[in-house]
């Protein structure tokens, strides 16, 4: 068995234990997201065996007293290391931790079976649907990161309300004769609602106010998908395929430069390294 285990958010652990699900149905193994036994009751991942708060507690307690060898991928040059993918091949049962384990080409091999594992509850799926008319209107789903992203990177990606309004017109503006739903989600901070339905008035938006899960779904059911960069907007884009702009500064929004999911998991990384 190989437990994976490591710290950050929600969306952040679910690409890291991604990539290593991947890994392990491609070699006939099985796996255990540690932090998905106990946190984030959202997915079918949770109804699955394994995945409990027990596990958690005796995979942890194995690794502390030492009985489980712990495997680390926390530096760049470990993406891909022919050597741990070795330790891995001769171990049946350690612990994986570490952000920078990825196997590309694995996960979008069984991209649809880490979907289906991730797949939404019925009870999220339910309450969202009832907020978002399942029509035929063209969906931009808006995520407001904000929170730690006022100090993170001195604030390269924390954007104000007028900055994601001026995204949100600059998109309305590509489909002159098309009605736009505009579904806005996030950890928002301040956000001003009602500057956004008197600068989007030819748009019906919609705040979905939901969890984590909720949201996640929410933006994961429109068409096209702006935010700053983040694991959750690039997440949500990988359930259907929506296509995906990364707020950054000096880069118009144009169809163009929206792109599909497969094209934007490697970017995420890049998008936060270290700033020389």
């Amino acid at each position: 068995m190989i437990f994976v285990r490591d710290k950050g958010q929600m969306c952040n652990n679910l690409l890291q234990y991604a990539h290593v699900y991947a890994w392990a149905l491609e070699h006939g193994r099985k796996s255990v997201s540690m932090r998905f036994c106990y946190k984030y009751p959202y997915f079918h991942i949770r109804h699955t065996a394994w995945h409990n708060p027990a596990v958690y507690v005796l995979a942890k307690f194995s690794g502390w007293i030492k009985v489980l060898p712990v495997l680390s991928f926390n530096k760049e040059e470990d993406e891909g290391s022919k050597e741990k993918e070795k330790f891995m091949l001769e171990h049946r049962n350690l612990i994986v931790e570490g952000w920078h384990v990825r196997y590309y080409d694995l996960f979008y091999k069984y991209k649809e079976e880490i979907k289906k594992l991730f797949d939404f509850d019925e009870t999220i799926k339910s309450c969202v649907n009832a907020k978002i008319p399942m029509d035929n209107t063209l969906k931009l789903g808006v995520h407001i990161r904000r929170g730690d992203y006022k100090t993170f990177y001195d604030g390269m990606y924390y954007y104000d309300d007028a900055e994601y309004i001026s995204h949100i017109m600059d998109f309305c503006s590509l489909f002159p004769d098309k009605k736009i739903t505009v579904v806005i989600c996030g950890n928002y901070g301040n956000i001003d609602k009602q500057k956004f339905y008197n600068s989007l008035n030819d748009c019906e938006v919609i705040f979905p106010e939901g969890n984590p899960g909720e949201d996640l779904y929410a933006l994961s059911k429109c068409d096209y998908i702006v935010g700053a960069p983040s694991s959750f907007s690039l997440v949500a884009s990988m359930y259907n395929d929506a296509k995906l702009f990364w707020m950054v500064k000096g880069k118009p929004l144009s169809i163009g430069n929206f792109r599909p999911f497969n094209e934007m998991l490697p970017e995420l990384f890049y998008a936060f390294r270290p700033k020389i």
